[in-house]
Order: structure tokens, then C-alpha cells, then sequence
């Protein structure tokens, strides 16, 4: 069955208003919820970046929606056998509820530590080697290891009956491709048609038919058209750049920098820009033609209850049951 999950943007607000938030979502309808795990914000103007971990316990109490969080376990701000822990204890305390989603990262939410940058292709073998690190954990064996993570005889004494998915987060060909051999699912973003077309068959072709595709849905709807151009500018303008320089950039200032010429025309690839609910309801369809079992949609103004209200009443009714 399609399901259609709502985006809690730490970047964005408070984690107490985030926790009001997810429970709104429930009420009006919403299947799932995302989360976002950053040290910091995009830009200066979203203002917040409230600790995941700490926001999760407190957010699965407060709902009975199945979670996903995406965060980065390559030994520099996490290490593998941190994230594992974190996610045994919550998936014990809240069985079959929480999805990790890991990916290779940015030096926005990692660099601030002080211990260096590694390249793309370093980063995504420290991940890949974290992932059978975290697989081993949950299986409850006892972990030794000498690669870029050194363990002594690491091991969880509290586990959950059933080990939490892991998903790839993948924003090129490539690493959908290359995820397709470890990941229990794929996690991308909404994009050009024929972009998120092929990065699905990517993964399908080596994952195979069966395994779930989420995309998370940027996009921006308030009650007229101006509002709607304002809060994709003034919120989520950074979401224009190209992944691997996002990738890069290691302050919000830097960020701000890098988009400060940016037009609401150059964004309209990114984010999803309409003040018609049916519009957004036609969008969110096309994503799951091309394939996606999920849409975790992200409004990316501040304007979160006004959204949840109208999609509540004009798109979510549009999906049951399908």
C-alpha cells in the first residue's frame, strides 16, 4: 500500500514544536514520519538544529507512526557502534517503528568536529564497512575490527525481537547502484521525472522489485503563489545546489553564500511550488507512477499547520486504500 509520511525538519524548529508538529500529522492522516539529523542548519534563517537522538525517544512516545531517520555513521561525528546502540534500544522500546536510513554525509554536520574531511569515495567505503558493522551488531555477535571503525569485542545487550531496516540514502546513479547490493531500501528525493526515473531503476536492478522506495517530497504550498515563492526562498533556496557541492560546504554561512544569487525560477526543480493543493496531489502521484512506495513530504515554509490542515483535507483522502 502507498503510504504518504510527513518530514519533522530539525533544521527548522524547535524540537518541542516539532513534537506538536508530528503529533498534528497523525491526527490529519499522515502515515509515517522522517527525520532529519544535522548538527546544523542549511542556511542562517531556518535557525535550529535540535539533537535527533534525543527528539526520537521522546517523538515515538508521543505517536504511534512508523519513524525513519537519516544519519551518517562513518566514524567522525557517529560511530557505527554508537548508531547501533541508538537504534536497538529505540527499535526494543518501539518494535517494527523505526528505519534507519545512512548515507555518506556532508562536512556541514561532520567537519565541525575537528578530525577531517575524507573524500567521496573514502566516505563511502567507511559506510559500507560501518553498515556490516551495524548488521552484525544487531545480530547480537561480538565485534572486532581493525578497518576505518576498531572495534574490541563490541557487542548489544539490548535488542530488539526484529533488527530495523536499514536504507540507502542515494542522490546519483551511482550510489543507488552500488546501495542496491546492502540496503534493505532506497531513500532519494523528489527531482526531474527522467532523473528519479533512472536512479530507481538503479536500485531496482540490482535490489530487485521487492524492496521499498521512499522519496522525500520538498515542496512548498501556502494559500497563494507569492507565499509560497517567499517561503521556498527565504527556507530551502540550498536545496538547489548540486549534491556534491552541498556535499562540502561546512557552515550555514557558506551555504547562505553559495545561494544568495539564486532566483525562485532556479528552484523550481528542487521544490514544489504551488498554492493548489489538488497540484501537489497530481505531483505526489507522479512519484509513485515512477515507482515510489512512499512520499514523505517536506513543506518546506514555516507555515506547517496551515499545510497539514489543507493536505488533510485535499490530498491525503485522494491516497487511502491505494
Amino acid at each position: 500500500m502507498r503510504q504518504i509520511g510527513y518530514h519533522a525538519s530539525h533544521e527548522q524548529f524547535a524540537p518541542s514544536e516539532l513534537l506538536d508538529l508530528v503529533r498534528l500529522a497523525e491526527a490529519a492522516g499522515f502515515d509515517a514520519i522522517m527525520s532529519s539529523d544535522h548538527l546544523a542548519p542549511w542556511g542562517a534563517k531556518q535557525g535550529q538544529s535540535g539533537f535527533a537522538w534525543s527528539w526520537l525517544g521522546a517523538a515515538m512516545q508521543a505517536s504511534r507512526l512508523p519513524f525513519s531517520i537519516v544519519t551518517t555513521p562513518i566514524g567522525i561525528r557517529y560511530h557505527p557502534l554508537l548508531i547501533a546502540q541508538a537504534v536497538a534500544t529505540l527499535a526494543a522500546m518501539y518494535p517494527d517503528r523505526l528505519t534507519i536510513i545512512l548515507g555518506s554525509g556532508e562536512a556541514l554536520n561532520e567537519r565541525p568536529f575537528g578530525i577531517g574531511w575524507p573524500a567521496k569515495d573514502e566516505r563511502v567505503a567507511r559506510l559500507e564497512e560501518s553498515v556490516a558493522i551495524i548488521r552484525a551488531l544487531f545480530r547480537g555477535e561480538e565485534v572486532t575490527t581493525r578497518g576505518f571503525h576498531r572495534l574490541e569485542n563490541a557487542r548489544l545487550y539490548t535488542l530488539p525481537a526484529q533488527a530495523p531496516a536499514i536504507y540507502a540514502a542515494a542522490l546519483s546513479l551511482g550510489t543507488a547502484h552500488r546501495a542496491s547490493g546492502w540496503a534493505d531500501g532506497l531513500a532519494t528525493i523528489n527531482m526531474p521525472s527522467s532523473r528519479l526515473r533512472a536512479i530507481i531503476d538503479a536500485f531496482r536492478e540490482g535490489a530487485g522489485e521487492e524492496k521499498p522506495i521512499h522519496v522525500q517530497v520538498h515542496l512548498s504550498y501556502a494559500d497563494d503563489l507569492e507565499k509560497a515563492q517567499h517561503n521556498t526562498l527565504e527556507q530551502w533556496k540550498t536545496n538547489a545546489l548540486p549534491a556534491p557541492i552541498a556535499a562540502e560546504l561546512y557552515s550555514p554561512q557558506m551555504f547562505d553564500d553559495a545561494t544568495q544569487h539564486l532566483r525562485i525560477e532556479d528552484l523550481e526543480e528542487s521544490v514544489l511550488i504551488s498554492p493548489s493543493p489538488s497540484q501537489h496531489a497530481d505531483w505526489v502521484q507522479q512519484i509513485f507512477e515512477l515507482g515510489a512506495d512512499c512520499a514523505l513530504l517536506h513543506n518546506v515554509g514555516r507555515n506547517q499547520q496551515e499545510f497539514i490542515k489543507a493536505f488533510a483535507e485535499k490530498v491525503l483522502p485522494q491516497f487511502k486504500g491505494i
